[in-house]
């Protein structure tokens, strides 16, 4: 689905078509040039995720960038419709949608039942930050927002660079996976490549600001399985394989621990080289227990320091 931003400079109308990036600021080098001092150079992006979600991302601007009146400290999802205030411009958010992605309910589910959707086999990454609350309540909001533009941005990277995709951004968490054939394998072991590096940008944090009081972590859920793709929205993963992930992430906190991998995940890995406390937990929505892996970022290191020595070595 296509978008743009729509706005008016000089007195005359533009429409400026939404890109994989579309930046925003006084710099004369940004995509949508804003001349007004109460707007930094660097102010904001809009960022397309999958197919069709546009999410505006502050830059830790000096004077914010806002959403329908509300301030952005996070990347925030943009709706047809949506006014971005910046300094004193406003700029508009529309999207075309496709006939049936404005069908009434009834039609939609007809349209859900008759369609054909893609059924791929995928390892699913939640990740969540801990202790995010207490700092939006200690710190100003400016050093918030560039501090969690920093991570968004360098999570990404770290996703992209290992073979995922990020689905989602939902407040302080992120929703990634990985889509694959054959090599489960390889899949699960970039998955938790990707966690532990996840947990050092998290701890970048942590060492590069003095105003942290209660020190960042992260909780990860990882969950392999069949999911459906494109249905409500173009790419997005839809099924119990992410519910179930969603599900396992929030058991960290349970179990004290900083990954809970499922059985269908852990089980692909080599079995010399598997660690952690295996358990049964259970799950909202799930009748049966869960046969799960409970891990430690530092031991999840070991591992996969030892997965590729041997592989190496064979």
């Amino acid at each position: 689905m296509s978008a743009k931003i729509c706005y008016r400079n000089k007195g005359v109308d533009k429409k400026i078509p939404c890109k994989a990036v579309l930046t925003l600021g006084r710099d004369k080098n940004s995509d949508i040039v804003i001349i007004d001092l109460l707007a930094s150079r660097n102010h904001a992006m809009i960022r397309r995720l999958g197919h069709s979600d546009y999410y505006l991302i502050d830059s830790g601007s000096s004077n914010g960038s806002f959403v329908n009146s509300y301030r952005v400290a996070i990347p925030r999802l943009l709706k047809t419709g949506d006014r971005i205030q910046i300094g004193g411009s406003e700029l508009v958010f529309e999207q075309e949608h496709k006939e049936e992605d404005v069908m009434d309910t009834l039609s939609m589910e007809e349209t859900i039942i008759s369609d054909r959707p893609v059924i791929r086999q995928i390892t699913v990454l939640v990740a969540d930050i801990r202790g995010f609350t207490s700092l939006s309540e200690s710190v100003d909001i400016r050093t918030l927002t560039r501090m969690m533009t920093k991570w968004f941005h360098n999570v990404t990277d770290v996703i992209t660079q290992h073979g995922g995709i990020v689905d989602k951004f939902i407040g302080d968490c992120v929703f990634a996976r990985w889509e694959f054939d054959t090599d489960e394998e390889q899949s699960v072991i970039k998955v938790l490549q990707a966690a532990i590096l996840i947990n050092d940008v998290t701890e970048e944090l942590n060492n590069n600001s003095d105003i942290v009081r209660e020190k960042l972590r992260v909780g990860v859920g990882i969950n392999s399985g069949i999911a459906s793709m494109g249905i409500g929205q173009d790419a997005t993963a839809l099924g119990d394989a992410v519910n179930i992930a969603f599900r396992l992430e929030s058991a960290t906190k349970v179990l004290g621990t900083d990954i809970v991998m499922s059985e269908s995940s852990y089980s692909s890995l080599p079995e010399n080289c598997m660690i952690g406390e295996k358990q049964h937990i259970r799950v909202k929505g799930k009748r049966d227990a869960l046969r799960i892996c409970s891990l430690h970022f530092d031991d999840v290191r070991n591992m996969l320091k030892k997965t590729v020595k041997e592989s190496i070595e064979t």
